[in-house]
């Protein structure tokens, strides 16, 4: 099993959008953990806590640049200044509800704000640029098949399909600015977890707020099946794939996925444990009732597999969010988590 390169990441300058939610929080300490130069683009936290706000990742940034990468100019000048050498591309509207509010907004978001990146960087000598999307970019027609990366793109929901959108976007600027591009490619991860994780509707936090508020939880579909995965394996997975591209691998996409494949929601209910919940009546919003990937592709080009199991991704995430609740420092715990991921003995 591979682990990132902190010789590759010393020094480095590297972009990431999306900087202020979930992932892109943990991303910008795990680099600067390694000696990265890193610049964020993104929009602010929602109000209330956050991830961003929890970690302290403000003190690790270069720069920190609060704007919409729908704003073509605004992208443009957040990358001429910060010159990046690698790009890591989070930021989107990544929530199934909201993209059936705003659809508009969501295709907005995740398909021309990949292309300003993607605009910004041509000519300018990046050496890897790793674009994020998601596993439901796939076509999901309910075999329960696991999801290679040639299977066909779709989705039904405005999510799902703005994200298969950006996957033919990024393909079509490979192919028509080979010259101008950097290397680049795609990144599908399943259902990621892990503590600074806030969103509404995702069940991981909307499970930590009916437990500080003493609330039952409600759950819209215990028995769909997720490939629930901790955010420091994903990651591991982003940066190992941002090595390979700048080495001259030519990888267009690849799946993340968790080692002991898709569980039950209702199975990562008891595995957390103390927690009162009930099935949600009446209509549901509309969602696939199975999810599952197939990483081999990772495995045999990066040398990637997670280093935890579904059972220890979501103890590790109770524990976060356990230490948040009673006041800890939660930089130098996220820190320590980051620490131990990245150790070269944790892969042997």
């Amino acid at each position: 099993m591979r682990q990132p390169d902190p010789g590759f990441w010393r020094g480095r300058r590297v972009l990431v959008t999306g900087h202020t939610g979930f992932k892109g929080s943990w991303l910008a300490r795990m680099l600067a953990a390694m000696g990265a130069e890193v610049t964020g683009i993104a929009l602010d936290p929602p109000p209330g806590p956050s991830g961003f706000e929890a970690m302290r990742v403000r003190e690790v940034l270069a720069a920190d640049h609060r704007a919409d990468i729908r704003d073509a100019r605004s992208v443009q000048r957040v990358v001429d200044g910060a010159r990046p050498e690698v790009v890591l591309h989070l930021a989107a509207q990544a929530l199934v509800g909201a993209s059936y509010r705003d659809p508009a907004g969501t295709f907005a978001s995740n398909v021309d704000g990949t292309i300003n990146v993607m605009q910004a960087l041509r000519g300018k000598g990046a050496i890897a640029a790793v674009m994020v999307t998601s596993d439901k970019v796939y076509r999901n027609e309910g075999t329960g098949r696991p999801f290679v990366e040639g299977d066909a793109l779709g989705g039904e929901d405005p999510y799902s399909a703005s994200k298969a959108a950006a996957e033919i976007a990024v393909a079509s600027w490979r192919a028509s600015f080979a010259r101008e591009m950097p290397p680049t490619a795609t990144a599908r991860a399943g259902n990621v977890i892990g503590g600074g994780d806030f969103s509404e509707a995702r069940i991981i936090p909307d499970l930590v707020r009916a437990q500080m508020t003493n609330q039952g939880l409600v759950v819209r579909r215990p028995d769909a099946t997720r490939p629930f995965q901790h955010v420091l394996d994903v990651l591991r997975g982003y940066l190992l794939l941002a090595e390979a591209l700048a080495a001259g691998r030519a990888i267009p996409a690849l799946n993340f996925g968790p080692r002991d494949g898709e569980i039950r929601v209702r199975e990562l209910l008891r595995l957390w444990g103390d927690v009162a919940w009930e099935q949600a009546q009446g209509e549901v919003m509309d969602e696939a009732r199975r999810l599952a990937l197939d990483s081999s592709l990772a495995e045999r080009e990066l040398g990637w597999a997670p280093l935890l199991d579904t059972p220890g991704a979501i103890a590790a995430t109770a524990d976060w969010y356990a230490a948040w609740r009673r006041g800890e420092d939660m930089a130098r715990a996220t820190d320590a988590e980051i620490a131990a991921a990245l150790a070269p003995e944790t892969a042997a």
